[in-house]
């Protein structure tokens, strides 16, 4: 075999053993450039969710979540954000939403903005979990509480000049030992927009018995933003007991806010700030408002007279002390 041929064969034997090569392991001549491309970027949570409340009503609130997700590195697709809101007392599960993202490239930082409508109470647990190809890789835990509070901006006045509560005598029914009194809760909307239609229900408990003596409701319209309301209600109890009065304010179903006042209707005793006891003469009808018939108003009061024996007047003294002098006298002369 002359030299030519050897060299020929020896080719050919190479690239025999080269074909076989690639055939068995396609990645060995692979460009290393084009593995590199193919794997996916980094990603991971930029910020995490900003939470701001939006709608809220009388039993629910919706929170809005805008967090950002950063990226790095290859494009990179199948890319989905989860949100949990979980009950921070029990760590129940109250809702949840997945947000699946575009394909994300270069690097950068994008928005990812979404809602979770949750009861208006208590506090939640907002979770955020990245995943990539279903896998997670980056996640991020946020706590918010009051929900309660969320859409309450009226309340009961809280001032020195004006209480909260205004109790007064409205009538009075001696007859029946009745007294109505007529409780002025002061509200205060303390937010931005009107407040739409809110309850006021007022419960008389007596002081010593604990007992329901009266309760009663009444409803104010809108109160415009910084704007002072009343809501007037009138109870009738039995006279001559003490009461606490309990007020409370209602939204949409949802207690916002309470007050307590007392009414001190016994003589002999009060109750709550002022704890001293003593004998007062005090009559109910005194404190009653205009409205109290003229009749009632009209009768004289009895006129107390101090007592005396039957038919010894002051003239009968006089008469008495003259017939004394002049027997005084005759005696003297003889």
């Amino acid at each position: 075999m002359t030299r030519e041929r050897r060299l020929v064969a020896g080719a050919a034997v190479v690239l025999l053993v080269a074909l076989l090569g690639v055939a068995v392991a396609p990645g060995v001549l692979a460009n290393p450039d084009a593995e590199e491309f193919t794997r996916p970027g980094r990603v991971s949570i930029a910020e995490s969710p900003a939470i701001t409340p939006t709608e809220v009503d009388g039993a629910t609130a919706t929170l809005r979540l805008d967090a950002r997700i950063g990226h790095g590195g290859p494009p990179t697709d199948n890319v989905t954000v989860r949100y949990r809101a979980y009950d921070a007392e029990s760590g129940l599960l109250v809702a949840e939403t997945t947000t699946e993202l575009d394909e994300l490239t270069g690097d950068r930082s994008v928005p990812v903005n979404t809602s979770l409508r949750v009861p208006r109470e208590g506090g939640y647990v907002i979770e955020t979990v990245v995943f990539r190809d279903g896998q997670s890789v980056d996640g991020d835990r946020t706590e918010v509480s009051g929900l309660e509070a969320l859409g309450t901006e009226v309340r009961f006045t809280r001032s020195d000049a004006v209480p909260p509560l205004a109790v007064s005598v409205a009538s009075v029914d001696g007859d029946a030992n009745r007294t109505t009194l007529s409780v002025a809760a002061s509200l205060t909307n303390g937010g931005v927009e009107p407040s739409g239609d809110v309850r006021v229900e007022v419960i008389l408990r007596q002081a010593e018995s604990n007992l329901v003596a009266a309760r009663g409701a009444t409803t104010v319209g809108d109160i415009g933003p910084g704007r002072t309301a009343d809501a007037t209600t009138e109870l009738t109890v039995p006279s001559e007991y003490n009461y606490y009065v309990d007020a409370a304010v209602y939204r949409d179903g949802v207690l916002v806010d309470t007050a307590r006042s007392v009414a001190n209707l016994d003589p002999t005793e009060t109750i709550a700030a002022n704890e001293t006891r003593r004998e007062v003469e005090f009559e109910v009808g005194d404190f009653a408002d205009d409205d109290v018939s003229d009749e009632r108003r009209d009768t004289p009061a009895a006129t107390e007279t101090g007592a005396s024996a039957p038919g010894f007047g002051p003239a009968v003294a006089l008469v008495a002390l003259a017939g004394t002098a002049l027997l005084a006298v005759r005696r003297t002369r003889s």
